[in-house]
Order: C-alpha cells, then sequence, then structure tokens
C-alpha cells in the first residue's frame, strides 16, 4: 500500500487553532482535523499546503517552519502528514473545501473528535496555546 503524503496547517491567532470539519461523504467524514490536503507527485509540500488552503478555505498563509512529522496507518492506507505553523496573509478563512471551521484553544482541543493522525499534536499545541 502507498504511503499518501499530506501538508496541514497549524495556524494560531489569538490563543485558538483553527480546525476544519470534513464533509459528511468524504473519507473519515464529519472529523476535525487541521487543514490540509494531499502533496502531489513531485509538489513542494509548502506550496501544496498554500494550494489546499487557498481552495478549502480561500486564505494566502506564509508556511513557516515545520511543527511535528507525523506517520499513522488507517485501515484503508497509511498517511504521512508534514504539520507546518502557517500564518494568514491574505483573506479570512470560510468553508469552501469542507463542511465547518472554528477557532479552538487549548482546553477544547482535546474533546473535538480531531482524526486519529491529528491527536499526537494536541498536547504541544496546548502547551503553546495555554502559554502566556
Amino acid at each position: 500500500m502507498k504511503t499518501i503524503l499530506v501538508s496541514a496547517a497549524v495556524i494560531i491567532e489569538g490563543g485558538k487553532v483553527l480546525v476544519t470539519q470534513r464533509e459528511e461523504g468524504d473519507s473519515h467524514g464529519l472529523f476535525w482535523e487541521f487543514p490540509g490536503g494531499k502533496i502531489e507527485d513531485g509538489e513542494d509540500p509548502r506550496r501544496a499546503l498554500q494550494r489546499e488552503l487557498r481552495e478549502e478555505l480561500g486564505i494566502e498563509v506564509k508556511v513557516e517552519k515545520i511543527w511535528d512529522v507525523v506517520f499513522h496507518v488507517y485501515p484503508e492506507y497509511p498517511v504521512l502528514l508534514l504539520f507546518y505553523l502557517c500564518r494568514i496573509e491574505k483573506g479570512v478563512p470560510r468553508p469552501i473545501g469542507c463542511r465547518a471551521l472554528r477557532w479552538v484553544d487549548g482546553r477544547e482541543l482535546p474533546e473535538i473528535p480531531l482524526l486519529p493522525a491529528d491527536v499526537p499534536l494536541i498536547e504541544g499545541l496546548r502547551e503553546k496555546l495555554d502559554a502566556p
């Protein structure tokens, strides 16, 4: 089984992080996730993330440093996720290619049904979101 490469964004504003909800009919529908998507063959992961955020949320971002890398095996396929810290440069996020979006704080983060591959980020994010 081929591993799927994914770029995902960690966007923090005002002590909250942005998460999006997958469409009901999608694979893992209605779960929440950090926004992003598949990296096409030969595509730079940062460019892929910029493209995905433009398509899904209508925003332009500056992709900054890598936050974390997670390998997770779903029953259907394995994924390698590259999580990048990002900063919104233009636009206001709106759900174009997802069901919904919301900004959550460190207390709310463990309470929402995140995709299993995104769960390992909770601890480090809670520390960053709760830091003064």
